[in-house]
């Protein structure tokens, strides 16, 4: 019934709302806690939209339950434009089969634009005796169990693409959950777990000090900071796991009104200095179209569901 209402009111008031939009300030809400790399790119989409629109555009953390309690808030706003969501992939598309029922549906958030692609780069303590990848594979199937790796909890994205590896290479590695990226890490460079999957940037910079060693990378082709590590589809064709932002409006938002935010975004990610403080996080532009975007989001919908429902995750 909420769904048919907002979807009456839409049709009726499209045309005023189009006209006028923004008639008011954008909130941008992060579902994650304040100063890590999602929120600070959230404050630079918002300074961006601010100037476009003139209109003001603020960031409000709503952090908790994996995502759920901010994508949840935008979910039920006003289908106007004026409350979005600035997320990593979990309320999107991996939520859902993690959690079971959620009080929103992942489904039917509107995508605005992908708006930046960070590679997972998998890395091993020096201690782990493997060269390369091809090695850590053969070693890991000599030794079911032996190798473990660490991930900030049940169902987190280094967690996730370590069970895609698993599933993928045919090999069983022990999953050791942390509080969060922040003891993972540090359980790797000490020894206390055999490897993990970094965001990229974090692994580079203890890659280059010589504290990890890095075998390869979730997208589909080698990162150009990284030329020599090989991505891990040229050993497991078909893999991938890379963390990603975007930027989404609630059910039902007006056509017209996506479109101006669509068009919007497609000017500020070609700012030379929007792609210069993603390259300096170790992020890419995610230049899609509206059918690549949600193509893409389907297909990791299913890759995700596919790899939850195998390796029998449940959230903790």
């Amino acid at each position: 019934m909420r769904t048919f209402l907002f979807a009456i009111i839409s049709l009726v008031c499209t045309p005023a709302v189009a006209q006028s939009y923004p008639a008011k300030a954008i909130n941008i809400i992060v579902p994650l806690a304040p100063g890590g790399g999602t929120d600070l790119l959230a404050r630079v989409i918002a300074d961006k939209l601010r100037d476009k629109f003139g209109q003001p555009a603020t960031v409000e953390n709503r952090s908790g339950a994996a995502g759920n309690i901010g994508a949840d808030a935008v979910f039920k706003a006003a289908p106007d434009g004026h409350t979005l969501l600035f997320t990593q992939p979990a309320p999107i598309v991996v939520n859902k089969a993690l959690h079971g029922k959620l009080t929103y549906e992942p489904e039917q958030f509107v995508p605005i634009a992908l708006v930046s692609m960070q590679d997972i780069m998998l890395a091993l303590n020096p201690g782990v005796p493997a060269k390369d990848l091809r090695e850590l594979i053969a070693y890991a199937r000599a030794n079911p169990g032996k190798l473990n790796f660490g991930s900030s909890g049940a169902g987190s994205a280094p967690h996730l693409a370590a069970e895609l590896f698993n599933a993928m290479a045919g090999v069983k590695m022990v999953h050791v959950p942390y509080k969060g990226s922040g003891e993972s890490q540090a359980a790797t460079l000490a020894g206390h777990v055999d490897l993990t999957f970094f965001a990229f940037s974090t692994a580079l910079r203890h890659v280059k000090a010589g504290k990890l060693r890095a075998v390869g990378v979730g997208g589909g082709k080698r990162n150009p900071q990284a030329p020599d590590v090989p991505s891990i589809s040229e050993v497991l064709p078909g893999y991938s796991a890379a963390s990603w932002t975007g930027l989404f409006a609630p059910p039902n938002t007006p056509a017209p009104v996506v479109e101006t935010l669509r068009g919007a975004m497609v000017e500020i990610l070609k700012m030379p200095d929007v792609q210069k403080r993603l390259v300096d996080a170790g992020d890419e532009p995610a230049a899609m179209t509206p059918g690549e975007v949600a193509t893409f989001l389907r297909e990791e919908r299913q890759r995700w569901e596919k790899v939850i429902r195998t390796a029998g995750i449940t959230a903790q």
